[in-house]
């Protein structure tokens, strides 16, 4: 029975040699498997998508906020005081230039004007007979000297009749002097009762301006400067806003300003900058640059939202690639390129410049060919590349520009 048992012990001992040999034999297999599988994988070309290297122009753009303001505005005031008699313009009424705007009760003025013409002639009488008065005197004085030299009349005669004479010359200065203050007065009159009448006076080319605001009403009772109404020009416009210190250097005189606003969507107005401030403002540390508008048709208004788009910089020979090109590997950007006619993808270093929508303009060695927009993950420098199967973006990068 023991050499039974023994037997069954060395049999078993044999059997699990053999499978433990045969399971070495199965994973060596395996291992020879995968490892075959995955050089397949490796030497297999990786797909990618790609787009061609473009040269040729591409500009950098700013973006700012900002607001509309008229080009011209100015209040028109009472010059004097009175009751309204009537406003005979309202919001958004069209002014021409020198145009009546409102009128003033001026009964008090025009009376006024008619005392004072009537004082100014009473003083033109009494000049007229100080001055005759004054030529009798001065023959009397002849007269009276004469007779004098030969001996007929009086040291003290002859002092008379020149005092005489020269209080008639005092007499004559002092109804000139009230003749000028009567004619200031009445010229004063005649201003006040014209001030009655408000106009719309402006200097400049422009002969058409719109009404703004109204501050009046007919019937109210105003001071001499009271603001009356508000009168803007539309033609042009200036929109402005406030640029950081640091965009400050890329901005100048006469450089092309495209402006958006909400109620127009997309549309582009043009305009160009007229003014750059000299000086930053202490609060905000900016400067404010004015762009001048034509709005010849009037449709943006004062006080509206704009965003304005600024070119900066622009660079006529440059290299450019769609912007999913660029990707950064050890911290370093560059992108995958393609020579044509070769399966392999090689890696160049590349110093980013300007971008415009995905469009980026890249500087480094030896870019040409297309370049690799997608799957960059799968490649090496040096892989095998399947850019047919890829999915070409051709189209997508033309449809940003």
């Amino acid at each position: 029975m023991k050499l039974v048992k023994v037997m069954r012990v060395k049999m078993f001992n044999v059997k699990s040699a053999l499978f433990v040999m045969l399971g070495l034999v199965l994973l060596s297999g395996c291992d020879r498997n995968v490892e075959g599988q995955k050089k397949r994988r490796e030497n297999r070309p990786a797909p990618v998508a790609v787009a061609p290297i473009e040269r040729g122009e591409i500009d950098a753009f700013r973006m700012f906020s900002g607001s509309l303001e008229a080009g011209a505005s100015f209040v028109v005031s009472a010059k004097v005081k009175g009751r309204i008699m009537q406003v005979l313009v309202d919001l958004g009424d069209v002014v021409t230039k020198d145009m009546m705007v409102a009128r003033i009760d001026d009964a008090e003025y025009k009376q006024s004007l008619a005392k004072e013409k009537a004082d100014l002639m009473v003083a033109k009488a009494n000049l007229a007979e100080a001055k005759s008065l004054l030529e009798i005197a001065g023959r009397t004085l002849e007269r009276t000297t004469t007779l004098h030299e030969r001996g007929v009349t009086s040291d003290k005669d002859l002092d008379t009749v020149r005092s005489d004479y020269l209080a008639q010359g005092a007499k004559v200065a002092v109804y000139e002097a009230e003749v000028a203050r009567g004619r200031a007065l009445v010229n004063q009159g005649k201003l006040q009762v014209g001030d009655a009448t408000v106009k719309a006076v402006w200097s400049g080319d422009d002969s058409v301006r719109v009404v703004a605001k109204r501050y009046v009403d007919d019937g109210a009772i105003v001071q001499a400067n009271t603001p009356l109404l508000e009168i803007v020009d539309l033609t042009p416009l200036t929109a402005v806003f406030f640029v950081p210190e640091k965009e400050y250097g890329s901005l100048q005189v006469g450089q092309t300003v495209s402006l958006q606003t909400d109620a127009f969507g997309n549309e582009q107005f043009e305009g160009a900058i007229s003014r750059i401030a000299p000086v930053f403002e202490n609060s905000s540390r900016q400067a404010r640059v004015e762009v001048r508008l034509p709005n010849e048709d009037e449709r943006l208004k004062p006080g509206m939202f704009v965003k304005a788009k600024v070119k900066v910089k622009s660079v006529s020979k440059a290299v450019i690639v769609p912007a999913d090109a660029i990707v950064t590997r050890d911290d370093t950007q560059g992108v995958f390129i393609i020579k044509k006619g070769t399966p392999t993808a090689h890696w160049r270093e590349v110093i980013v410049g300007i971008r415009h929508g995905n469009r980026v303009e890249v500087q480094g060695e030896d870019l040409d060919g297309l370049v690799v927009t997608l799957g960059q993950q799968l490649i090496e420098d040096g892989s095998p590349v399947n850019y047919e199967a890829g999915v070409s973006v051709r189209r997508k990068s033309r449809r940003d520009q």
